[in-house]
Formats: C-alpha cells, sequence, structure tokens
C-alpha cells in the first residue's frame, strides 16, 4: 500500500471581524512584525498588503481588517515604539530627579528603542515627510503615538525637581516632543558608526535645553517665555 503523503499545513488563519481577543492581538503584532520585515528586505512600496498577508500566513481580507493600508501598520509601528521607548525610559527616570539627566536619558532611551529600525527608517521618513500623509507626526491619524511621547516628556518635567516659568510649564512637554523629533530627523540621516554623532548631539544639547528651562523663571526672561508661549498657542490654531 503507498505511503500516504500529507502537504505542509497552511499558517492558521482567522475570519475578517474577530473580535478583539488575545488570538487576534498575536495576529496584529505579526502582521506589523511581517510588514516590517518585507519593508527591510523589499522596499517600502515595492511591498504590497497581499505579500505582507501571504508571508504573514492570514487572508488578505484578515490583514486588511486589523490594518486598512500600508500607513495604517506603520502607525502601528509608531504607537509600538512608543511603548518601548517608554519601557527603555523607565531605569532612568528611575534614578535621577535632576531634569537635565532625566531628559537625556530619554532622548537617548528613544534611540535605543529606534536602532533596530535605523537601516529602513529613511524609507518611512520619506513617506512622513508628505504633509498629507496620515505618517506625517502632526497628522490626525499620528495623535496616539504623539500623545503618548509628549505624556512621556510631561513625565520627565513633573519628575524633576526643575523650576518653570508656571505659564510655559503647560506647554513644554510638547516643546520636549518637538525637540525629540529633530534628534530623530538627524538620526535618520546619520551615517556614523553606530549612529555615534546622534549621541553626542544628545550629549551636547541637554544641557542647553535644561539651563534654558531653568532660566525661564527668572523675571528677566520671563517676556521671552510668553512671546514662545504666544507662538505655541498661534501654532496650534486652525
Amino acid at each position: 500500500m503507498p505511503k500516504k503523503t500529507t502537504s505542509p499545513r497552511a499558517a492558521p488563519t482567522i475570519t475578517a471581524g474577530e473580535p478583539a481577543t488575545a488570538r487576534g492581538e498575536q495576529t496584529k503584532q505579526l502582521i506589523v512584525a511581517t510588514a516590517l520585515r518585507l519593508f527591510r528586505e523589499n522596499g517600502y512600496e515595492q511591498t504590497t498588503m497581499r505579500a505582507i498577508a501571504r508571508e504573514a500566513g492570514v487572508s488578505v481580507g484578515n490583514a486588511y481588517y486589523y490594518y486598512s493600508s500600508k500607513e495604517h501598520l506603520i502607525e502601528a509601528f509608531y504607537e509600538d515604539m512608543q511603548t518601548e521607548h517608554l519601557a527603555h525610559a523607565r531605569p532612568g527616570l528611575a534614578k535621577s530627579e535632576d531634569f537635565g539627566e532625566r531628559l537625556g536619558s530619554t532622548y537617548h532611551a528613544g534611540i535605543d528603542a529606534l536602532a533596530p529600525y535605523h537601516a529602513f527608517a529613511s524609507k518611512f521618513f520619506k513617506s512622513a515627510a508628505e504633509p498629507t500623509s496620515p505618517l506625517h507626526p502632526l497628522s490626525p491619524e499620528s495623535m496616539p503615538a504623539r500623545e503618548a511621547s509628549t505624556s512621556l516628556f510631561r513625565e520627565v518635567l513633573q519628575g524633576s525637581t526643575v523650576k518653570v516659568d508656571p505659564e510655559l510649564r503647560g506647554e513644554l512637554p510638547e516643546l520636549l516632543w518637538m525637540s525629540y523629533l529633530g534628534i530623530i530627523l538627524f538620526w535618520v540621516h546619520d551615517l556614523s558608526p553606530e549612529q555615534r554623532k546622534t549621541r553626542l548631539l544628545i550629549d551636547k544639547v541637554t544641557p542647553m535645553i535644561d539651563r534654558m528651562v531653568g532660566l525661564s523663571r527668572l523675571r528677566i526672561l520671563r517676556p521671552m517665555s510668553r512671546e514662545l508661549l504666544e507662538l505655541i498657542v498661534a501654532l496650534k490654531e486652525d
């Protein structure tokens, strides 16, 4: 009697519309991880949702159920990176109440979290640089990641002993987030070994920010703080 052969078992799939469960969360993470690998191997533009679904072992409909486009996959990646950033930042925040030390360690923690993705980060930046892209850091779609990052810098400030102009204090976390965006932009284009120039930038810029924040409470500098505050409010207006 001939020996019965079996074909390789296909990766399990779940049907579109399945409620959010532990299995569903695992599937979402699998789709994101697969997408990032394919972006790295084949390029962002060349990678299709169909290819991502095939490599992840899920149906195309299921992939679209969780993420309606590649851009939404990147949004999920952004949000995951905020979780990673927080995890990397926790030890530094627990060690010190000094504002400069807390800020510097948080900047470095963000680069630590992003480090594995440097090779293809420029592909994301190219899409994020488009003003109408949902990947733009100021877009409505990016709001969850933006708020999570701003919240982390609020913790940096609130857990420190620094004295700040009371009127500026509420807006400062967002300013710190913007400074972090600048550091990320430098990091994206930093081709030095292990992005050492980015680390140097953080080490040199952090004391400057620390001094400016500390000086903001001085009466002689309050007019400048008010002008900065007015500018922030104006930029937020539609």
